[in-house]
C-alpha cells in the first residue's frame, strides 16, 4: 500500500464535496479556536495579575495599625495608631525571617518647581523601602540612612512627577523643589514602575526621609507611627513564617492576651496574588473545558459524514475490493480522510483562535499570552478526535462484502 497514493485518493474524495467537508470541520474549527482564544486571554490575565503584584515588591507583607470603635461603629484598620517606632525597630532586629522593613507615611501635597507644580502623594520612609518594593533609581541616587538620621530635606521623585514638573527628557537631579512651603533638593528619580491592576499610577509619587516627613509634614516625631509598615521576607518560602513571627512579636509587645483580637492587621500580598491568579486560572480552565466540548461535537459530525460517505461510495468500495484492494487498504483510506478533515479543522481553528484572541485583546484592552503548548495539544487532540470518530466508519467500509457492494444501487 502506497501511503502517498492513499492520501491522494482521500484528498480527492474530500474535495469532491468541498462545502460538506467544510461544514464537517466547522465543529473542530470552533472548538480549537475557542480553546486557544480562551487560554490565550486567560494566561494573559494571570500574567498581568502576577506582574501587578510583582511591581509592588516581592515577598511583601504590609502591617496596618488598629481600628477605632465608637458607638458600635468600627473605624477600620489604620484609624487608630497602634504601631510604634519601637515596633518597627523590633521587627527589624528580632525577626530572622525579615529581610527589610520600612514605614510608609503618606500625604497628598503640592510640589512646586520654578515653572510648574503638581500635587502628588508624598511618602516618608527609609532607604530600605526601594529594596522592599524592588524599585531601582533611574537617575541620581536614593536618600541614605545619614539623610534619615539628620532629617535632611531631600526628595526622590517618581517618573510621572518628574515629567509633569520638568518634561519627559529632563534630568532634574540636583535642582530644588518646594513641598508645601519647604524647599527640598532632588537627589534621585525612581525608575518607571507602571500601573497597578486597579489603574493606580505607582510613578505618581515622591519620597522623603521619614524623619524629615515627621518634622516638616506631620509636625513632630511622636511615639506612634502614623502610617503602615512594609516588610520584605528573606525569601518566598519564608513569607508565611515571617508573617506568623511578626504577629507573635507584635502581640507580645502590645500585651495582647490569648484569645483577644489583634490591634493590627497583617496582609500577605503573595497570598492575595496567588488567590487571584488561581481564580483566573480556574475560570480559564472552565471556559476551555466548555469550549473543548465543541471538539467532541465536531468529532461526532465527522463520524456522521464518514458514515454517509461510506454509504454513498459502497459501489466504489466494491470495485476496489474486486480489483484486489485488501480490507486494511479501505480502512486506511477512510481513516486518512477523517484525519485530514480533523487536522484541517484544527489548523483553521488555530488561525481563527489566534485572530479572535488578538481582536479581543485590542478591542477590550485585555492582556494576551500565546502558549505554543496549548496550540500543539489542541491540534493533536483534533487529530485524535478524527481518528477515534473515523474508526467506526472506516471499519464498516473495510468489512463490506465485495459482491454485495457491487450490487448496491
Amino acid at each position: 500500500m502506497n501511503p502517498f497514493l492513499t492520501l491522494r485518493v482521500a484528498l480527492r474524495a474530500i474535495l469532491r464535496n468541498k462545502m460538506r467537508a467544510f461544514l464537517t470541520t466547522l465543529g473542530i474549527i470552533i472548538g480549537v479556536a475557542a480553546v486557544i482564544a480562551m487560554m490565550a486571554i486567560g494566561a494573559g490575565a494571570k500574567a498581568q495579575v502576577e506582574q501587578a503584584f510583582a511591581a509592588m515588591g516581592t515577598n511583601l507583607l504590609i502591617i496596618l495599625p488598629g481600628s477605632t470603635s465608637a458607638g458600635g461603629v468600627q473605624g477600620g484598620f489604620g484609624s487608630m495608631p497602634t504601631l510604634t517606632w519601637d515596633d518597627l525597630a523590633a521587627i527589624r532586629a528580632e525577626v530572622p525571617t525579615v529581610k527589610a522593613a520600612a514605614p510608609t507615611m503618606r500625604s497628598n501635597m503640592p510640589i512646586v518647581s520654578e515653572e510648574q507644580n503638581w500635587t502628588t502623594g508624598v511618602t516618608g520612609t527609609l532607604p530600605e523601602y526601594f529594596d522592599i518594593r524592588s524599585w531601582p533609581i533611574a537617575q541620581g541616587a536614593a536618600f541614605t540612612q545619614a539623610d534619615v538620621d539628620s532629617g535632611t530635606k531631600v526628595v526622590v521623585l517618581g517618573q510621572t512627577v518628574a515629567e509633569k514638573l520638568y518634561g519627559a527628557s529632563a534630568n532634574p537631579v540636583g535642582l530644588t523643589v518646594r513641598i508645601g512651603t519647604t524647599p527640598f533638593q532632588i537627589v534621585g528619580i525612581a525608575a518607571k514602575k507602571g500601573q497597578s491592576s486597579t489603574g493606580q499610577d505607582y510613578d505618581d509619587a515622591a519620597f522623603i526621609p521619614a524623619t524629615t516627613y515627621a518634622q516638616k509634614v506631620q509636625g513632630g516625631l511622636s511615639k506612634y507611627l502614623t502610617g503602615q509598615i512594609m516588610v520584605a521576607a528573606t525569601s518566598a518560602d519564608t513569607t508565611a513564617r515571617a508573617q506568623s513571627d511578626i504577629a507573635a512579636l507584635l502581640r507580645d509587645r502590645h500585651h495582647i492576651a490569648p484569645g483577644m483580637d489583634d490591634d493590627f492587621s497583617l496582609r500577605n500580598l503573595s497570598e492575595i496574588a496567588g488567590a487571584q491568579a488561581q481564580g483566573t486560572e480556574t475560570m480559564t480552565t472552565l471556559l476551555a473545558s466548555v469550549a473543548a466540548v465543541s471538539l467532541l461535537v465536531g468529532g461526532i459530525g465527522i463520524m456522521n459524514i464518514m458514515l454517509v460517505s461510506v454509504t454513498e461510495r459502497t459501489r466504489e468500495i466494491g470495485v476496489r475490493m474486486a480489483v484486489g484492494a485488501k480490507p486494511h487498504y479501505i480502512l486506511a483510506q477512510f481513516l486518512i480522510e477523517a484525519l485530514v478533515l480533523s487536522l484541517a479543522g484544527g489548523l483553521l481553528g488555530v488561525a481563527v483562535g489566534l485572530g479572535t484572541a488578538t481582536w479581543l485583546a485590542s478591542r477590550f484592552k485585555w492582556p494576551m499570552l500565546i502558549q505554543t503548548d496549548v496550540i500543539a495539544i489542541s491540534v493533536g487532540f483534533s487529530a485524535f478526535v478524527g481518528i477515534v470518530f473515523g474508526l467506526y466508519p472506516a471499519r464498516k467500509a473495510s468489512q463490506l462484502d465485495p459482491i454485495d457492494a457491487l450490487r448496491y444501487e
